[in-house]
């Protein structure tokens, strides 16, 4: 976050693969957009009523990954880890075309839509970027499950923990800062699975793309994956990949300090919905400045939007 100004890509990238859940083949499209548009899905397969915005309060599913739904039925699933991505390299406006109902898995991970947009590189606006402060500690719990967010300086901390009867997997957490931490152990870290929950999905209608092209599964105390894992701690780093992409549904880049254990998209969502029902508990900001002071924020080089 060194300059703070609005980013898109320079030109437009292509993705092509399979979606995780459909199977189905799909090819994506990103695009440049102007300052304050934002991050826009476009389904290019339908003629009509194919604009889906990516905002917590268009998440209508939450069940293994992040479904979004506009007011006329039309979706796009799967959206996290391209979130994540974008959220990350701090791009805010892209217009991403799709033509399929699900967002390409590529290989588990943001791992070659963060290179892809690296090389593509990115076009700055005059326009400065826009903040949410969180003023209020807000949490949540479901039996085992956690998560809260609170009040930061001028970061956004992600301290996250599962919790797996496996051995393998066992009990892994990290804890990260978005805008200042090196972040490819985040990105390169593939979804996982339990093998024996593989023909349960199935008999679900879900991971019918699923592969160990796309996916690390686990079976007993082993991987299944020839290259085996990424990094010591790819199981909860994915997990911040994916918190990451739907906190990026706030619309803003936050500044917070996230706490969660066990948790995953649904928690996250009912998070946020929760924290925006009362304006007590953030601030949205445009900053005025091309870097925040790694001390607490001026208000007089901020211009509250609320």
């Amino acid at each position: 976050m060194s300059v703070l100004n609005q980013k898109t890509l320079r030109k437009a990238v292509k993705f092509e693969g399979i979606g995780l859940h459909t199977g189905e083949k799909v090819s994506t499209t990103i695009l440049p957009s102007e300052p304050n548009t934002g991050i826009i899905f476009k389904r290019i397969d339908l003629e009509n009523n194919n604009i889906i915005l990516p905002n917590i309060y268009n998440v209508s599913n939450a069940t293994l990954c992040t479904t979004i739904t506009n007011e006329y039925g039309v979706s796009v699933s799967t959206i996290e880890h391209l979130m994540g991505a974008l959220y990350g390299l701090g791009i805010d406006n892209a217009l991403v075309e799709i033509n399929s109902q699900e967002v390409p898995i590529m290989d588990g991970s943001a791992k070659v839509f963060i290179e892809k947009f690296l090389e593509t590189g990115f076009e700055l606006s005059e326009v400065p970027i826009k903040l949410i402060k969180i003023t209020n500690k807000v949490s949540l719990e479901d039996g085992s499950k956690y998560i809260s967010i609170d009040k930061s300086n001028v970061s956004l901390d992600i301290d996250f923990e599962i919790k797996y009867s496996n051995s393998l997997i066992g009990n892994q957490r990290n804890k990260i800062n978005v805008y200042e931490n090196k972040l490819s152990d985040i990105y390169n870290s593939r979804t996982f699975c339990l093998y024996e929950d593989v023909e349960n999905l199935r008999k679900m209608g879900l991971a019918k793309g699923g592969s160990l092209n796309n996916a690390v599964v686990v079976k007993n105390n082993e991987v299944l994956n020839l290259d085996g894992l990424r990094n010591k701690l790819e199981f909860v780093n994915h997990k911040i990949l994916d918190c990451m992409g739907d906190l990026y549904l706030s619309g803003y880049k936050i500044i917070g300090s996230l706490k969660c254990s066990q948790g995953g998209h649904s928690l996250t969502n009912r998070l946020l919905r929760k924290v925006f029902a009362d304006k007590k508990n953030y601030i949205i900001f445009e900053i005025k400045e091309k870097s925040l002071p790694h001390t607490y924020i001026d208000k007089s080089i901020l211009k509250s939007i609320a």
